[in-house]
């Protein structure tokens, strides 16, 4: 192996066997690992569509209308069989019965698709979606949760994907916040406050799995939170008024 040297020589001195065979094999991993590294593909939108693509479907039924929407997202396997594999939304599909909202719905599964071919941090879609409020009020889809609009629940669905591939970390409550609400919740319902209902809740409350009296959280959107010991807690994200 032959090294051209740059600069004038200084000194010298003699290197061992063991030295060199070093720096041989450090010269000879270098290349291989920037081969490697530059043959990792990233989404970018000159990318072509393959003939199968891996996705998932969600299903949304809300109070505005008696036919469920559902939500197809399809997923592009980047560097299958690598140590670099990862799935990246590539595009999205709304389908349904109702062909009241037809327009809007293809205009926005278009431009969701574009932004996903183009790659880069696509998450910033689930809080554009998420805060779109519709002007007639929102609802409260099953297990509580409050959602403000139709577009809003297609936000939570992309989230729910995006969190399933690994987009987007999971905010899951750890064994010992998820032990003591649950001990929260069942002193609150051993005390029978469950039975403070309202005299009429709006449509689709009934069917939380919260308790009837629990109010809505202002960091979840759920209706999880009751008062003990002087305290809000959320039985669903763990946020409380006393830290």
């Amino acid at each position: 192996m032959s090294i051209k040297i740059q600069k004038k020589i200084v000194g010298y001195s003699v290197a061992a066997e063991e030295e060199e065979v070093a720096v041989e094999e450090t010269v000879a991993e270098a290349p291989a690992s920037e081969d490697s590294f530059s043959n990792v593909i990233q989404m970018h939108e000159k990318l072509e569509r393959p003939d199968h693509l891996v996705g998932s479907t969600y299903k949304i039924k809300t109070p505005l209308s008696e036919h469920a929407l559902y939500v197809t997202v399809n997923d592009m396997i980047l560097n299958e069989g690598t140590n670099h594999e990862q799935h990246r939304p590539f595009e999205v599909f709304i389908n349904s019965k109702n062909m009241d909202h037809f327009q809007w719905i293809v205009a926005l599964t278009r431009i969701i698709s574009a932004i996903f071919r183009k790659g880069g941090d696509v998450t910033f879609l689930v809080e554009e979606l998420r805060s779109v409020f519709d002007p007639r009020g929102g609802y409260f889809k099953k297990g509580g949760k409050y959602m403000p609009s139709l577009v809003a629940e297609i936000g939570d669905c992309i989230e729910c994907h995006l969190k399933h591939i690994g987009m987007i970390g999971g905010d899951k409550v750890d064994e010992h916040q998820k032990a003591f609400l649950d001990k929260k919740r069942a002193e609150f319902e051993g005390k029978g406050k469950v039975e403070e209902v309202s005299p009429k809740e709006p449509e689709g409350e009934s069917s939380s799995s919260f308790p009837a009296g629990a109010q809505l959280c202002n960091k979840c959107s759920t209706k999880a939170v009751i008062k003990m010991d002087g305290c809000m807690t959320c039985l669903n994200c763990g946020e409380s008024k006393c830290g």
